[in-house]
């Protein structure tokens, strides 16, 4: 019996992938691939870097073993029929726009036809694979997000993506909402703290790590962590409480973070009736391929698949 799948996590600068035994919800470390990819190159480096990647844990643990593989994907994608549509906007993947990945995988890898390769949105997959073996596990209704170069988040309700209704924003994501002078996305994010830090000081920072080392000594830097954690509260109170919400999942780079916008975050909660636990990943990245992983799991996909096309 085919008992195993491979999760994929696609980021900005490489591609991660690793099996998991889906029956018995585990994750297995010893079968990770990573390589680092250029996101401008061509089809084929692009689809040869996925493709080597994916059959390094094939290799692994053996087709024959292997019910099929899932994906976790940025958008914008078509994730019901496996189509990307990256555009110049995006800065990454543009020329496989309009590409049939699962037909391109399946030719390049020689895998039969019809071997399943499905998709989700990456920052849905995280969400999904905290609440299968993670932060979120035991919950009924819980938010996760991911704090880096964007704002992902997911909404789940009894394991299933929330991605309509009144509960939730439009497409079940909050990236896109508008905050302050732009949108949730421009604000809480890599971009959004290193511009407020240089529109304060002239100066230009690398990245967030750079920003959190200042901040011991640095009151700018710290007052802008505290501002971060403040209005995060403020912003994400009124979905929370529609949601009913119990757990709140962050990952991404930013979160590395914590210790400098937790506190804030707790208090504004705390002060607002906002009954919430806030608990920081630990799976990181092996949350995405988790969460992809169980696309494989034919009666959760079918569940699963009405809801893609809203994401």
């Amino acid at each position: 019996m085919k008992t195993m799948a491979i999760g994929v996590d696609v980021g900005g600068s490489h591609v991660s992938c690793a099996a998991c035994q889906i029956e018995e919800k585990k994750y297995l470390p010893e079968t990770r691939s990573e390589n680092d990819l250029d996101n401008q190159g061509t089809v084929e480096e692009i689809i040869s870097v996925w493709a080597r990647t994916i059959q390094k844990t094939i290799d692994i643990v053996g087709l024959e073993n292997v019910k099929g593989i899932g994906f976790a994907m940025p958008g914008p994608f078509d994730y019901t029929n496996g189509i990307a549509l990256f555009k110049g906007n995006n800065k990454k993947y543009e020329s496989i726009y309009g590409l049939n990945v699962p037909d391109a995988l399946r030719e390049k890898m020689n895998l039969p036809a019809g071997f399943p390769i499905r998709f989700i949105n990456d920052a849905t997959a995280f969400a999904i694979g905290e609440d299968w073996i993670g932060k979120a596990s035991g919950t009924r209704n819980s938010l996760s997000i991911t704090l880096g170069t964007g704002f992902g988040s997911a909404f789940l309700s009894q394991h299933m993506p929330v991605t309509s209704g009144e509960n939730v924003p439009e497409i079940g994501a909050v990236w896109h909402l508008p905050f302050e002078n732009g949108s949730a996305d421009d604000y809480f994010s890599t971009r959004g703290l290193l511009n407020r830090y240089q529109k304060l000081t002239g100066r230009q920072l690398s990245g967030v790590k750079e920003l959190a080392q200042l901040a011991p000594d640095d009151e700018i830097a710290n007052e802008l962590f505290i501002d971060f954690g403040h209005k995060m509260g403020v912003f994400l109170k009124p979905w929370i409480e529609k949601s009913k919400i119990e757990v709140l999942v962050i990952g991404g780079n930013i979160s590395n973070a914590f210790s400098l916008f937790g506190k804030p975050l707790q208090d504004y909660f705390s002060e607002n009736g906002v009954e919430i636990r806030i608990e920081i990943s630990e799976l990181k990245e092996t949350a995405a391929m988790i969460g992809s992983s169980i696309l494989a799991n034919d009666n959760y996909y079918e569940q699963l698949k009405p809801l893609l096309a809203n994401m």
